[in-house]
């Protein structure tokens, strides 16, 4: 009788370019890999989505690159996509990123929107085989329908896909694994709503699972966020029957983990093009724009401004909390507007009611809303900051109680009307729930993509007059 074989999965997600944690995951699955060969073992390593974040300055100024010499140094396998590739890099700068890498890009729910099929670089699944073993692998993205077709995608409800493709692969592969950035939730839906899937590896709701979860037959796993850890299960099949004998698994903490040189070096290596690419001016300020989080500030209004001529509405709500420094006079680079406003955050156009900008702008005034934290939605600042309008001219008294401050507010030379509806240019942050709940519940009229905030800054900077305009107050005491 031929022993059992043993097959590892090596796992990481939602990395968000911590590259940092990318040396360490290369020294711990360096040493696990030759643990494996002494034992005569094998695996896979594997990546569930949001690998790449933007927020990081080698990731912005190489579009990715950076992500994938490390994804290719560090021998992964296969990589599913995540929401914050689909929706932070052009078609274009993914094909870069992907096409002809060591590694393949697994996605059953993706698709192209204007052809309905995969890109040359994307396949919606793949067989490996490992010591014998078939190994069938299927991914899968979360959907947001509206925000990923503006950038050429269709995203597809992952549970019908993923049942046809289980249906199709189940026969010719001895375990069936989906590499999932759907979240949680989904993947324990998925996992009793699907049979015959052995294993999910889980992401985008950024949970550790240090012990895997057991849905039915399925078991469920996920390495929290960050690269703080990776997750390993071990598959065990008997090599005679090609059944599962046993699967188990576990996450692997990096604190204690030294650091890889060979991954320094990619890093220092694309920060010196990063930084070549993003340090040329772009524009010439007279005087400095400062930033306040908890009250008005020039940096803050030109911010609206820009939000507002972009859009093109009348009006422009953005917290201060999006900017996370001030601009020196003298030239402004694209670097200086990647430090002080890293997010991948998108313009939109809501229509509201008058009482609720109103209801809004009140709590825009109270301290628990300017210190409010705001988690994930895009946002990595630290707080929500105060509201920098547009477009407003506001009369209120610092010193009433809450909901009492705001005395008048005027749009243009008109007073605002509660039972009116307004169309307003601001941050789809809000439309998710982050921050102001009035803003969640408004009518959306459009996103824009692929624009960040930082693009809407470069784009008002060129405007000659646009600096002084910012000084102009809006925000009255009375």
């Amino acid at each position: 009788m031929s022993p059992v074989r043993q097959v590892h999965l090596l796992h990481t997600n939602d990395l968000h370019s911590h590259l940092e944690q990318m040396s360490k995951i290369h020294t711990l699955v360096t040493r696990m890999r030759e643990e494996w060969a002494k034992r005569g073992e094998t695996g896979f390593l594997l990546d569930i989505g949001d690998h790449m974040d933007r927020v990081r300055l080698e990731t912005e100024g190489t579009d990715g690159l950076v992500n994938r010499a490390i994804l290719e140094r560090s021998g992964y396998d296969l990589i599913t996509l995540g929401n914050n590739e689909l929706l932070t890099f052009s078609a274009k700068e993914l094909k870069t990123n992907y096409e002809g890498s060591s590694f393949a890009v697994v996605s059953s729910n993706v698709v192209e929107a204007a052809w309905g099929r995969s890109p040359s670089w994307l396949t919606p699944w793949k067989i490996l085989i490992r010591d014998g073993i078939r190994f069938g692998f299927l991914g899968a993205t979360i959907p947001y329908d509206t925000v990923y077709e503006l950038m050429g995608w269709r995203v597809q409800d992952p549970v019908p896909i993923l049942r046809q493709k289980v249906e199709q692969l189940r026969d010719r592969v001895d375990v069936l694994i989906v590499l999932s950035h759907l979240g949680l939730f989904n993947d324990r839906k998925l996992a009793e709503q699907v049979s015959g899937i052995d294993i999910i590896l889980g992401a985008h709701t950024h949970h550790l699972l240090e012990i895997p979860e057991r849905v039915g037959s399925t078991l469920i796993a996920a390495a929290g966020k960050f690269g703080h850890h990776v997750g390993k299960i071990t598959v065990t099949v008997d090599p005679a029957s090609k059944k599962i004998v046993e699967m188990k698994g576990k996450c692997f903490s990096l604190d204690e983990v030294s650091e890889a040189d060979e991954i320094q070096e990619i890093i220092r290596r694309h920060r010196t093009l990063a930084e070549k690419n993003l340090s040329r001016p772009i524009a010439k300020l007279a005087k400095p724009l400062p930033i306040d989080w908890k009250r008005e500030s020039p940096l803050g209004n030109f911010l609206a401004d820009s939000l507002r001529e972009w859009v093109g509405a009348e009006i422009a709500i953005v917290n201060s909390g999006q900017l996370l420094g001030s601009l020196p006079a003298g030239p402004v680079s694209r670097k200086q507007l990647h430090q002080i406003c890293p997010h991948p955050i998108n313009p939109v156009l809501l229509k509201i009611q008058g009482q609720a900008l109103r209801r809004t702008l009140e709590e825009s005034l109270m301290e628990e809303y300017m210190e409010k934290a705001i988690r994930g939605f895009g946002f990595r600042g630290k707080i929500l900051g105060f509201m920098c309008v547009s477009g407003l001219r506001i009369v209120y008294d610092p010193n009433a109680g809450p909901y009492q401050k705001i005395r008048s507010i005027y749009v243009g030379e008109k007073r605002l009307r509660d039972d009116e509806q307004y169309d307003i240019a601001t941050i789809d942050m809000f439309t998710f729930g982050a921050g102001y709940m009035e803003l969640k519940d408004g009518k959306l009229i459009k996103y824009f993509l692929p624009e960040f905030l930082r693009d809407l800054l470069a784009r008002q900077l060129q405007k000659a007059n646009a600096p002084q305009l910012s000084e102009v107050h809006r925000w009255h005491v009375v």
